[in-house]
């Protein structure tokens, strides 16, 4: 399969990079380090007249500690330079965690924490040939109008599968937008719609910039794991994060004060799973709470025909992913 033809625009600024979007907005496609926007050029998935190289963008790049603020890590920073950070294992461990578990290291050299937060969701119809997909009479993501994952609905069910926004999200992470109208910060959390078409809420003359790790969220014990077909490279069929924070002030060793659990792969964004603290705060992790919490998990999940696992299956994994994840934390308060 062969690239279709555009016009390449290498940016050297963020707002010589915010004015090319905003002048061809709508026909122009953002990449970082091209390793998911590449392939999906060379199956049509889509054809924009523009593509927007952003690597020459050195003030985008890097991890930096902001006293009273935290950590804030530029949107084209690697996946291997969170691999390799010294200051993200220490203190953001299940970010470390997800991190290593994407792709394969070759990959991750060219992958970026800001391409994983806005990669296009996936499905069994779309992500294929444009031969495959005209065959089946394409789908609602892609120039038709039926979902063949859930036929009759309005809404495309197409999976989020990034690896490391259910981390970001279990840390409590904000994100700064850079556009024409000038620069926001959201909660990751308010970043994602449930759609999978319209799964980003940003506009189209808009790109991602930072991401930010508060100080509040340092420390804690964290843990990800996900199903995958493959050892490596992979995508999630289903991924869990999980984030413990432990009582101090005479509490006994283990006891939970907080805690965060976040899915990815199995519904049209990465969500956090409500609800943990009822189960886990001022208990210590074992066994029984860890199949409640499965089970909180599952409840969470609402997997479709996105993939060649079955829904049930994918389901089903959430639970015992779940179960391991919550073990694997708290085995780290120990």
């Amino acid at each position: 399969m062969s690239l279709p033809p555009f016009q390449l625009l290498r940016p050297r600024t963020l707002m010589e990079a915010v004015s090319a979007l905003d002048r061809h907005s709508g026909n122009i496609k953002i990449t970082a380090g091209g390793t998911d926007v590449i392939p999906s050029l060379k199956q049509n998935l889509f054809s924009p007249d523009y593509v927007l190289d952003l690597r020459g963008i050195a003030d985008l790049r890097g991890i930096a500690i902001v006293p009273g603020e935290g950590t804030v890590i530029g949107a084209l920073t690697s996946l291997s330079d969170l691999e390799h950070s010294t200051h993200i294992r220490q203190n953001y461990q299940v970010l470390h965690a997800a991190a290593l578990t994407v792709a394969s290291p070759i990959l991750r050299n060219m992958g970026t924490i800001g391409g994983n937060i806005c990669l296009d969701t996936r499905c069994l119809w779309y992500n294929q040939s444009l031969t495959w997909r005209k065959s089946c009479g394409f789908c609602i993501k892609k120039d038709g109008d039926l979902c063949h994952v859930a036929p009759g609905s309005e809404r495309c069910w197409a999976a989020f599968s990034g690896d490391t926004p259910p981390a970001l999200l279990c840390l409590e992470a904000q994100v700064e937008i850079a556009g024409a109208g000038g620069t926001r910060r959201v909660a990751l959390k308010d970043f994602y719609e449930n759609d999978g078409i319209a799964y980003l809420r940003l506009q189209k003359d808009e790109l991602l910039t930072r991401v930010i790790l508060p100080e509040s969220t340092s420390g804690l014990a964290g843990a990800y794991h996900k199903l995958r077909m493959r050892g490596s490279i992979d995508y999630p069929l289903a991924g869990v994060a999980v984030t413990l924070k432990q009582r101090n002030s005479g509490a006994p060793h283990g006891e939970i004060e907080q805690a965060r659990m976040a899915i990815t792969a199995v519904n049209p964004s990465p969500r956090l799973v409500a609800g943990l603290d009822k189960i886990l705060a001022g208990k210590m992790v074992n066994d029984e709470l860890a199949r409640a919490v499965g089970d909180l998990a599952a409840g969470a999940a609402k997997p479709l025909t996105t993939s060649a696992l079955t829904p049930e299956y994918r389901r089903e994994m959430v639970r015992v992913y779940a179960r391991r994840t919550l073990l694997a934390a708290g085995a780290l308060l120990n």
